[in-house]
């Protein structure tokens, strides 16, 4: 199967790469990373630029259709491969079977393992009280909601401390943050409230994207709360800092 990194693992979180080949490796797959892969397109996409994004999906698709596999640790760029690029193509006689046939074995990590490979437990083990975010396209574009947590549940010493309003948005959007910082920033200063509240020392997600967020306005705020992605803690791979925090 191909891995597909991501921009924000690469550039700023790559120990995410690393707990994810871990993770696949130990459930069986044969893990390759193209190194000619490149952003999933996302941004122009939702900047309403298609043509520049197609140019990226074809690079994307030619470098990892010959898998059996894709997968993508963020539920945001595997929702963009997986539903949307074949809409870039509709109509198209050279890429429109090509695109579809793609999407068709693209998953976010999590949901790969569990639905796919039929993983129950990774063998993990971590004294902590997390609470887990359930990010918005990885939640509703592709259901990822119930596979971290049962995955969770079988992580030795782990407690699991859910948060009011976990799957509500924590004001990231890629660029919607930018656009409407004001409003970004309503939203992630009520999120933090309520991960505070939930009395957990750790925030586990699936995206980096949204983890950087929070991680950031945790981090003004003074809080110790640790930010983690969740394939570092099913990985077994927490002896790297956190993105932010420093744990109670």
């Amino acid at each position: 199967m191909g891995l597909f990194a991501t921009c924000l693992v690469d550039l700023f979180r790559p120990s995410v790469g690393f707990a994810s080949v871990k993770l696949l490796q130990d459930a069986g797959c044969e893990v390759h990373v193209p190194v000619a892969q490149t952003c999933c397109g996302q941004p122009t996409y939702n900047t309403g630029d298609r043509a520049d994004t197609r140019e990226i999906a074809e690079q994307v698709i030619e470098a990892f259709e010959g898998f059996d596999f894709i997968v993508a640790p963020s539920g945001s760029c595997a929702a963009m491969l997986k539903k949307h690029y074949p809409g870039l193509f509709k109509g198209n006689a050279d890429w429109e079977d090509r695109a579809q046939r793609f999407s068709d074995k693209c998953h976010e990590l999590v949901s790969f393992l569990a639905d796919v490979m039929m993983v129950r437990d990774t063998g993990a083990a971590l004294s902590a009280r997390v609470t887990y975010h359930d990010s918005c396209s990885g939640l509703r574009e592709l259901g990822v909601q119930q596979q971290p947590r049962k995955l969770l549940a079988n992580v030795g010493g782990l407690e699991l401390h859910e948060m009011k309003d976990s799957d509500v948005c924590c004001g990231f959007g890629g660029t919607f943050c930018v656009k409407y910082s004001d409003i970004s920033n309503a939203i992630v200063t009520k999120k933090v409230g309520n991960i505070d509240a939930s009395g957990a020392d750790m925030l586990l997600a699936g995206d980096v994207g949204c983890l950087m967020n929070m991680a950031g306005k945790l981090k003004r705020l003074g809080s110790d709360v640790e930010v983690r992605h969740v394939a570092e803690v099913l990985a077994g791979m927490t002896d790297q800092p956190p993105i932010a925090g420093s744990g109670k």
